[in-house]
């Protein structure tokens, strides 16, 4: 009996199309082959977001930007699915995307805003026992292009990983602005979402330390 999870990565681009998708695939399509918990489904055409592929898999995963095209009922399943149970993983520009749809920025936790710094910088774990974070020390660096996020409410979410401050010039932020995460999770309705900043630079997927976190991600959405 096959029990292996089903997940639907979407790759639909109405912006800034990033370079990393194609290797995205490569990484996600592997991770779920060796760890034999999932298996993907992958595709960037609109209409393949329908009932009968959303009646079929148990997770959403997004690598989207810009104003996806969804009509009123793609969006309805959207928050239905997750709602009803289902898991939402976003990566990156996830969060760049759907902005005249309120609902998903609730879902996914918030939307991107800017980003300041592509630069290396510090990330502080704020959360050591979860399975997308528990493999990491608790201060890192990376050099990735950073998000700042809109519409981010702290108390409606926990965060894995944020900025670490001390290494940037925060003259770069908005004023308004001095908490930045980078990973967080929450439960949505009956279901679960994972959403990570990371990963504008194609070398960052082919990161272990990275694969282990979007796995980690990924079956926590899942279990």
């Amino acid at each position: 009996m096959n029990t292996m999870r089903k997940v639907f990565v979407f790759t639909y681009t109405a912006g800034y199309r990033h370079s990393y998708i194609s290797t995205a695939i490569e990484v996600l399509t592997r991770l779920g082959i060796e760890s034999k918990f999932f298996d993907v489904h992958v595709s960037e055409d609109i209409g393949d977001f329908n009932e009968n592929i959303l009646s079929g898999v148990d997770a959403l995963l997004f690598l989207t930007s810009g104003e996806i095209p969804f009509s009123e009922r793609q969006k309805e399943m959207l928050i239905d699915f997750v709602r009803g149970g289902g898991g939402f993983i976003g990566v990156h520009n996830a969060t760049d995307t759907l902005y005249s749809f309120p609902e998903y920025g609730e879902m996914i936790g918030g939307y991107f805003y800017m980003h300041p710094w592509t630069q290396e910088v510090y990330i502080v774990v704020e959360d050591h026992f979860h399975p997308a974070t528990q493999h990491l020390p608790h201060i890192f660096k990376v050099f990735d292009e950073i998000y700042i996020f809109r519409n981010f409410a702290r108390n409606k979410t926990h965060v894995l990983l944020r900025l670490d401050t001390n290494f940037i010039d925060m003259a770069k932020a908005p004023r308004d602005i001095d908490y930045f995460p980078l990973a967080w999770c929450h439960s949505y309705g009956s279901g679960k979402v994972f959403y990570t900043a990371l990963g504008h630079f194609t070398y960052i997927w082919r990161s272990q330390w990275f694969q282990k976190h979007l796995l980690g991600g990924i079956k926590w959405v899942l279990e």
